[in-house]
């Protein structure tokens, strides 16, 4: 058993963390992933009205019993989410922790602080994480340049941002961004942090409500099978590599604005990828570690497998390390 102070914090068996994803946090993946001992996030935004999620909630719940939580992105949008209604539904549905990322959250971290729910800030920097910190939340989730989604614009690695961050960062904090397997988690807590976040690695589950096509292609991927968009408009996103992802970096030498890569790069799009598993029909998110999967096993398969070996590289190899058994621990 790996404790931490995030698993005392936050009420969890495991240090591993379902972080929200577009299309992906469902009731049927969430529930798995809590009942393995791991928390799992419904993604709020993927339900098209609050009532919906409020329903997602409650569907969730009638497969677990474990703590769950959702994510709730605040994004710039033309025409906004109402956030503060989703909000509430969060808070009246009983849910004790939510994910929050994107921009400025200060006025849904006191609201959620003064019903008794637990904020854990996804960021890309230590600058925003700091600010996080003074806004009252119970946890960061830092997230580096290899992630899936939305890297942020000063492209640090996880290598350095995860020690940077816990170097200044006196809240339980949560690795994100090229995390697959138990050498991962050993790494993160090696550098300071007190669990990992994994999205692409929980999207290659049995339990993931997305096109087993999908899934066997993140499998056939590897370490260099994605692309960076929307660069030029300083919003950029890593997403599998594809034909579109490809046409919309081609637009984008050219100048493109977003009006003319819109439909390229539109939701209903990357949604339809998931529903009919044709992994060229829009643009979906995958980071960089499709190249450290190589199976699509159960949640409770993973999050044991992770654990267990976790354990043993830190009782085996590293104390042999010490030890002077570095021979044999190789062997």
């Amino acid at each position: 058993m790996i404790k931490t102070r995030f698993t005392e914090a936050f009420g969890v068996e495991h240090p591993i963390v379902q972080g929200g994803m577009q299309w992906v946090g469902r009731a049927e993946l969430v529930a798995a992933v809590a009942n393995a001992g791991a928390l799992g996030m419904i993604t709020a935004l993927t339900q098209p009205t609050p009532e919906d999620l409020a329903k997602e909630i409650a569907r969730c719940r009638e497969m677990t019993d474990k703590p769950i939580g959702v994510n709730l992105t605040i994004l710039p949008a033309i025409k906004p989410p109402p956030y503060a209604e989703y909000r509430r539904v969060i808070i009246e549905s009983g849910v004790k922790i939510v994910e929050t990322a994107g921009n400025k959250p200060q006025e849904h971290v006191e609201d959620f602080k003064k019903h008794g729910v637990k904020v854990l800030h996804k960021c890309t920097s230590v600058r925003h994480a700091l600010s996080a910190e003074r806004m009252g939340v119970d946890g960061i989730s830092i997230d580096g340049f290899e992630c899936a989604g939305h890297p942020g614009e000063d492209d640090t690695p996880g290598l350095v941002l995860i020690p940077a961050a816990a170097d200044k960062i006196k809240i339980p904090m949560i690795a994100s961004g090229g995390f697959a397997d138990a050498r991962g988690l050993v790494a993160a807590l090696a550098l300071g942090a007190d669990g990992i976040n994994m999205g692409t690695r929980f999207m290659c589950t049995k339990e993931s409500p997305i096109h087993q096509a999908v899934k066997e292609k993140i499998v056939a991927n590897d370490e260099r099978s994605t692309d960076l968009i929307f660069r030029t408009l300083r919003n950029t996103s890593r997403v599998a590599k594809n034909a579109i992802s490809q046409q919309v970096i081609e637009l984008e030498k050219q100048g493109a604005t977003f009006e003319q890569v819109k439909e390229l790069v539109a939701g209903s799009r990357g949604k339809m990828v998931y529903v009919n598993g044709d992994t060229d029909e829009g643009v979906w998110s995958a980071g960089m570690v499709q190249g450290l999967i190589h199976d699509i096993p159960s949640c409770a398969e993973l999050v044991s497998r992770i654990v267990r070996e976790a354990e043993a590289i830190i009782r085996g190899r590293l104390e042999a390390l010490l030890s002077g058994g570095a021979r044999e621990a190789a062997e």
